[in-house]
């Protein structure tokens, strides 16, 4: 089956950039959705692939709609769903402003869920594709001081596992990407590029993408990059929760 089209969020950085050249390589033509214009561009023309462009805020309520219009304007059958847009932010919950977290949760987890429910289905009638939803290492653990962030990670990778397990009978891969640390833009964005987390045990972009598109091409239902992230995710298994809670505040404080 020939390779067909691919949609990537938050594709002008970062990860969602590098799962664009990985798909590309393989011969997927692909549809970048980001805010910034000049950064999509630059990626569509530097791939050897048909690619569209659309700019589109995943932070707009609307933002789900706007792309399966777009998809169908433009007479695109999807083959394959990357949710990757999603950002996060340091400071208490308490001190936070209400609409930075609402956006939060409307990138992170509401837009996520509409665009899947949206696409799924012809997604599951093409078959030979699926979805690949981008959450963290961060949602295996509650995250003080990041509270909002942590917790719509825990709902993506619990949303992806159950839909893993629904469709498993289906010609279609659901993963969830869980890396830990990366060198992204994340953690400038999220005012944590100065606590332990991000100064100690980063892995750089391409090598995490690369392990997630891997991962994602074998079938994996939850794919974790890395062996300090395993390592984490093991610990985090049998620590008791208290501390857990506890070490996770200590490593986001800022040095």
């Amino acid at each position: 089956m020939e390779n067909g089209w691919v949609l990537i969020t938050g594709a002008s950085s970062g990860i969602g950039g590098e799962l664009a050249r990985l798909f590309a390589a393989d011969g997927h033509r692909l549809v970048l959705v980001a805010r910034r214009e000049l950064r999509l561009e630059a990626l569509a023309a530097s791939l050897p692939v048909e690619t569209r462009v659309l700019v589109q805020d995943l932070a707009d309520p609307q933002a789900a709609e706007h792309i399966e219009h777009f998809l169908h304007v433009q007479k695109i059958q999807l083959q394959t769903l990357v949710n990757n847009a999603g950002f996060g932010k340091l400071e208490g919950f308490a001190e936070s402003g209400l609409e930075t977290q609402r956006e939060m949760m409307q990138v992170n987890v509401s837009t996520l869920v509409e665009l899947t429910h949206r696409l799924l289905p012809d997604i599951i009638k093409q078959g030979g594709g699926g979805v690949l939803n981008v959450a963290s290492l961060a949602a295996l653990q509650p995250g003080p001081n990041m509270a909002v962030y942590y917790a719509t990670k825990a709902f993506v990778l619990h949303f992806t596992e159950a839909l893993h397990e629904e469709l498993i009978d289906q010609d279609v891969t659901i993963s969830a990407f869980c890396p830990g640390p990366v060198a992204t833009e994340f953690g400038e964005v999220a005012s944590a590029a100065v606590t332990p987390l991000f100064r100690f045990g980063t892995m750089s972009c391409e090598r995490a993408s690369r392990i997630g598109y891997r991962g994602y091409c074998k079938g994996r239902a939850v794919i974790i990059p890395g062996f300090l992230a395993k390592l984490s995710a093991f610990l985090v298994r049998v620590t008791p929760r208290s501390w857990t809670r506890k070490i996770v505040k200590r490593l986001q404080l800022p040095d």
